[in-house]
């Protein structure tokens, strides 16, 4: 049977982060990624999609992205085929097209893992594959014929898609880029619109990305209260904008959270001004902490007045549509931007609570051995980005090295290091 000291179980940042850090300690380990590094990048994401954060920023600091405008945003594929070179500079050891069905604790100690090529022994498992895992379609529109439903990983472009009108449910990052994209190309569009924050692209002259590190946010710890849910909508495309609901208004009707549906008629929750209101009390309290900020500060950036300026409500708002009739509107796809759940089925292990979410503390979990990677929050707001992955990454590196270093200890009489 093969052996490693760490198996690492996907391909993606948190796993190549992990790999890297690994490495540079001399670690012994594996990374293995059931498709391509970076699949999920290639193969479930819509052609034109941009990083959310400016090439400077959403990036691991060994590696820049050679070529690419600091302030712009990469497209997928360069994504994907930065990991790539990081991979290559550092000559990580990753195998692809392996898939892990099955981790269990081994008798006398460590890991036993089913892989597609064979079973791997390892004292140690990091579950890096992300928080991507199951595409969430909420059963609410009936299926029926001359209807396509599919969840936002399955858009690849307008074209693609059936002809006729379409209905976007979910208005975060991917949700509003989709809409705006549709209408773009000519279609008739509707986006249901929920909870969700709205900060700034850039504000007096920087990206928001760092306006959130000066003023210590992305260092938070948790989500505020009763925010664990709300979406953000942010935007690379177009070169960088704020997503303003208002000016997609003129382009689409918008409609509050997608409640139900019965036959071709799908209801809408009366939310949908309340929801923009949300957004534009976010969107203000980061101009109002940057402001203040300056002021502090004495920093000389220019001022921004316009920034404050709200358009005028578009008639969807001044009078919301609370239903409508998806054949007579002539609606023939509707789009799932609606999010993600976990699947660790593969990992038996105890390290999860009653609804199958792990537990962890910064990544490392109850469950000697075990450490998780790549999940929303892991151990503050930064955690989902490529930058804030990697910082992770660290941590748990760091105690992986402590557990060696007691395994690896000998007292008096054993032969060995005394640790004196």
């Amino acid at each position: 049977m093969e052996r490693t000291d760490t198996l690492i179980v996907g391909g993606g940042q948190a796993g190549l982060a992990m790999s890297g850090h690994l490495s540079r300690m001399g670690v012994p380990h594996l990374v293995l990624e059931r498709g391509r590094i970076a699949e999920r990048w290639r193969s479930e994401r819509w052609d034109n999609l941009v990083m959310n954060g400016p090439a400077w920023h959403d990036r691991f600091p060994e590696l820049e992205f050679e070529g690419e405008d600091p302030d712009g945003f990469p497209g997928k594929e360069r994504v994907a085929s930065y990991f790539e070179d990081y991979v290559a500079k550092f000559a990580l050891p990753v195998r692809c097209g392996v898939e892990v069905s099955r981790v269990q604790r081994a008798e006398g100690g460590g890991f036993v893992a089913q892989t597609s090529e064979g079973e791997i022994a390892a004292e140690r498992i990091v579950a890096a594959t992300g928080p991507f895992q199951v595409p969430v379609i909420p059963p609410v529109i009936p299926e029926r014929a001359g209807l396509t439903q599919m969840h936002s990983v399955g858009y690849r472009n307008p074209g693609a898609l059936p002809e006729g009108a379409v209905l976007v449910v979910g208005a975060g990052s991917s949700g509003a880029q989709i809409a705006q994209e549709l209408a773009e190309a000519g279609r008739k569009v509707f986006l249901s619109v929920g909870p969700h924050d709205r900060p700034p692209r850039s504000y007096r002259g920087r990206d928001f990305v760092w306006w959130l590190g000066v003023l210590g946010l992305w260092d938070m710890a948790a989500p505020p209260k009763g925010a664990e849910h709300v979406t953000i909508a942010v935007s690379g495309a177009h070169g960088g904008e704020t997503v303003d609901f208002r000016k997609l208004g003129a382009m689409m009707t918008l409609v509050g959270r997608t409640e139900a549906g019965e036959g071709s008629v799908v209801r809408f929750a009366p939310d949908l001004a309340d929801n923009i209101a949300g957004g534009d009390a976010n969107y203000l309290s980061v101009l109002d902490a940057a402001d203040a900020y300056i002021t502090r500060h004495a920093l000389t950036l220019p001022e921004e007045p316009e920034a404050r300026e709200m358009g005028a409500d578009p008639a969807c708002l001044r009078d919301p549509v609370l239903s409508i009739d998806l054949e007579a509107e002539g609606v023939r796809t509707v789009i799932w931007a609606t999010g993600f759940k976990r699947d660790y089925g593969w990992l038996e292990v105890d390290a999860f609570d009653a609804r199958g979410e792990p537990v962890h503390q910064r990544g490392v979990s109850p469950e000697a051995g075990v450490y998780f990677l790549g999940l929303p929050w892991l151990s503050r707001r930064g955690s989902s980005f490529i930058w804030g992955v990697w910082h992770d990454a660290k941590f748990i590196a760091d105690q992986i090295g402590i557990q060696r270093s007691y395994a690896a200890y000998r007292g008096p009489g054993e032969g060995g290091d005394t640790g004196r």
